[in-house]
Formats: C-alpha cells, sequence, structure tokens
C-alpha cells in the first residue's frame, strides 16, 4: 500500500507525524517506565521521531517500520543527525506484515491502526511481536463530542460518526479483547494546532513552488476549506491518544 503524496507535502516540515508535542512523547516515555536497553518496535513509525526521542531520553533501542521513502529517508537522517544511528534502526517495509524476529518490550502503532484493519486487528498485530508482560502502544482518534450533523462530521475529516468511537466506548473495546489499559497520554488543542495549523504552510509554500503540479488544485482546494474546518469543528470535536495496554 503506497502512502498518497498530498500526506508527504503536508506533512513535509513535521517531524512528528502525529497530533502530538515533543513533550507528550516525552511524558509517555517516563509514564511506561523506559529503561536504557528496553527493546521498542514502532509500525508505521513516520519519520521516527518517537523512537529517537525516547533513545535520547531513555537509552532505549528501536526499530521503526514504514513503506514511505521520504519518511524512511527522513528517519535515517534525524537518527544519524542525533548520533543515534546504533540505537535506532530504520526499515523500509510494509508495516502491516511485519513481525519482530525477537520478541520486544514495547510494540507501538500511534496513528496507523488501518496496517491491522483497526484498533483489535492492530494490538493483534503487535501482540506478535510483544514479548509476555511486555506495553503495546496504540495512538488513536476518538469523539470528544460526538459531532451533531453529518456536515460536522465532514469537517473533522472522518467518513461517519461510526468510524470513530468515544474515548471510553475505545477503552472498552480494548478491554473486551483481552487488554488492562495501564496508561494513557492524549492530545490537547496546542499540540493538535502544531499537527494540522503547520500542514497549512507546508502545502501553501507547496503551491508556490510548484504551480504546474498536477496536484495543486486539489491541493488549492483543501487549503480554501481546511483552516475554517479545523477551527469550526475538528478542534472541538476530534480528540487522539495513545493508550497503554498489557495482556491480561
Amino acid at each position: 500500500m503506497g502512502i498518497p503524496r498530498r500526506f508527504t507535502i503536508a506533512e513535509s516540515s513535521h517531524r512528528i507525524l502525529d497530533p502530538f508535542t515533543e513533550e507528550r512523547i516525552r511524558t509517555l516515555g517516563d509514564a511506561i517506565g523506559l529503561s536504557p536497553g528496553a527493546t521498542v518496535l514502532d509500525l508505521a513509525c513516520g519519520k521516527g521521531e518517537w523512537l529517537c526521542l525516547w533513545a535520547l531520553d531513555h537509552g532505549i533501542l528501536g526499530t521503526g517500520v514504514d513503506i514511505n521513502p521520504p519518511f524512511v529517508e527522513a528517519a535515517r537522517e534525524r537518527a544519524a543527525e542525533l548520533g543515534l544511528a546504533d540505537r535506532v534502526d530504520i526499515l523500509e517495509a510494509d508495516a502491516s506484515g511485519w513481525v519482530s524476529k525477537d520478541p520486544v518490550d514495547i510494540a507501538a502503532c500511534c496513528g496507523a491502526t488501518w496496517i491491522g484493519g483497526g484498533v483489535l486487528g492492530t494490538l493483534d498485530r503487535l501482540d506478535l511481536s510483544l514479548r509476555p508482560g511486555g506495553i503495546a502502544l496504540i495512538g488513536e482518534p476518538y469523539w470528544r463530542e460526538i459531532p451533531p450533523t453529518p456536515e460536522a462530521v465532514r469537517g473533522c475529516q472522518v467518513e461517519s460518526v461510526e468510524a470513530c468511537t468515544t474515548l471510553d466506548e475505545l477503552i472498552e473495546s480494548v478491554q473486551g479483547h483481552g487488554w488492562d489499559v495501564v496508561e494513557m497520554v492524549l492530545a490537547d488543542e496546542h499540540s493538535w494546532d502544531r499537527y494540522v495549523a503547520a500542514q497549512w504552510l507546508n502545502i501553501r509554500r507547496f503551491c508556490d513552488e510548484n504551480p504546474e503540479d498536477e496536484l495543486v488544485p486539489e491541493l488549492r482546494a483543501e487549503l480554501d476549506v481546511a483552516p475554517v474546518q479545523y477551527a469550526r469543528y475538528q478542534r472541538r470535536y476530534l480528540g487522539w491518544g495513545v493508550l497503554a495496554l498489557q495482556k491480561r
């Protein structure tokens, strides 16, 4: 499965490809008690910033898997820039079929549960690489409030109300699948702003610098409506967070 160019363009300046800030990634690492030498697998790792921050802060050994060549290249460059090439290994591969040869302490998929067909399927996928007693991390959107109209749902860039659950329903679903929720760290409006609003500048710059590109009309149309939709709907109704889970 390829990644549409639109995402590569919109997230070109991003190091973190989720509505999280460095502070929240570091908070999560502290919360789950990462320690030197802990092994972490990040499926659909994007540009590898989660692994790099945790390698810097906690001395973990990280493996990231992503299918998007520009993101893989950026992740490898970031690890080298930080002197972490011997601690963070980035692989270009389809994360939906990846299983670690050796069981890991932490297995994560933050923001890409499509690799397992949804949250529960992705948990099953992570479990294949996880040592007994290890921690799985799932990053997923949820409804902070149920949008009152179809227009509001579309304004949140979500296909339907049913495509997301509320946070309590998300927790109930993973518990019902045999996992204990042992920690969680959630995005807030600021971390959402830094993720979404930064995309608008990336899109505008791309359109200005590549006026003949075939994607420009689509991107220009997006830029015409995205900021208003975000401010009116998405910022209010859509949440995102990471659950830390241990199998029962």
